[in-house]
């Protein structure tokens, strides 16, 4: 998958700080294959205090403290925009820039072009992967599409880290201690006073890669003047990690709680991760799953243009039906699996 090969086919950045990669001109690639952010970052709680001052402000004087404060917060956010780069996704931070070292947002298929160059590859394997969960932010349209489907409410108010887990007291947490989060959870805006809440909880998996780090091939990328060529190395999206291992757990330890209580646990991912998983039995209505899977991919007007996120199907399981399909795989029989270990214990150490 390295570079050189001219019949290979190999992975490569799909959008860079959400530009779309392979339609800038090779002076933006260079650029962006220079820069390296700098700067201490502004933190959440830094971010709400310039946004009070400033609201304060605009009601009336500031103290002489309050006013150094919102000073020295306008000054630092002034030297992040020089030095950091703005990420056009994000809707959870007043203040969007780019946390992703790199700013790579997704991947994608190439193969070299006959006579130079790359193209993206075409067919079952072209579809865009989304590296970042910030990407899936975009325009609140996943949110607003979900509140929308399950909520009956296209504005929910989007709740971040909500407590859920508490420790039952061990050597390094007290009893009571929080342990665990649900990462979002929007909740309808247009319940009448005095009805239950309504909510549903949100998964966002995007897909980690294995392989070389991105660095050097943005490196590579500011070396050759920043021409579209294959990647110097090899990366692939890596489905066994972030599936089975990491998202996995994540609804076996949350979606029986929520069940007992009512509420659905919906996962969002792009069409390639949930087309790299197993079949996944599916069921007929809404109100008989626990999990409702929304498949987005990434679509683009015409070339030049930014990609879009879009949800563009919707499926419906339970929890252990949607354990068979990230498993991705049945066992083996027992003879078989008997067999493979005198095969190696015949082959000797």
């Amino acid at each position: 998958m390295a570079g050189s090969s001219t019949s290979s086919e190999a992975f490569h950045i799909a959008e860079w700080y959400g530009l779309p990669f392979l339609d800038l001109p090779d002076s933006d690639r260079q650029r962006l294959g220079k820069f390296r952010a700098s700067g201490k970052m502004l933190n959440k709680t830094e971010m709400k205090r310039l946004v009070d001052l400033r609201t304060k402000a605009n009601l009336g004087p500031l103290t002489a403290v309050e006013q150094k404060r919102l000073t020295d917060l306008e000054g630092r956010l002034t030297s992040l925009r020089a030095t950091q780069m703005p990420c056009p996704f994000r809707t959870d931070t007043p203040f969007p820039f780019c946390n992703k070292p790199g700013g790579v947002c997704s991947m994608r298929l190439y193969k070299e072009q006959p006579g130079g160059g790359i193209q993206t590859v075409t067919g079952k394997r072209a579809h865009i992967r989304g590296m970042c969960p910030l990407r899936y932010q975009e325009n609140n349209s996943v949110a607003q599409h979900i509140g929308q489907d399950i909520l009956g409410d296209p504005q929910p108010f989007q709740v971040g880290e909500v407590g859920f887990l508490e420790s039952t007291g061990n050597l390094d947490s007290a009893a009571g201690q929080s342990v665990g989060n649900i990462d979002m959870v929007l909740a309808a805006t247009n319940t009448p006073t005095g009805h239950p809440m309504k909510w549903v909880a949100v998964e966002i998996q995007a897909v980690y890669f294995s392989g070389k780090e991105m660095g050097k091939e943005l490196t590579a990328i500011a070396k050759n003047g920043g021409r579209a060529t294959m990647p110097s190395e090899g990366r692939r999206p890596d489905y066994r990690s972030s599936g089975p291992k990491r998202l996995m757990p994540q609804l076996q330890i949350k979606v029986p709680t929520l069940r007992r209580w009512g509420k659905k646990m919906a996962v969002v991912v792009d069409i390639a991760f949930f087309k790299s998983m197993g079949k996944m039995r599916e069921v007929p209505d809404l109100s008989n799953c626990d999990i409702v899977w929304y498949l987005v991919d990434f679509i683009q007007a015409a070339p030049g243009m930014p990609f879009e996120l879009k949800v563009v199907d919707r499926r419906l399981t339970t929890l252990e039906h949607s354990i068979e399909g990230l498993t991705g795989g049945i066992p083996v029989a027992m003879g078989q699996f008997e067999g493979s270990i005198e095969d190696k214990m015949n082959a000797g150490p």
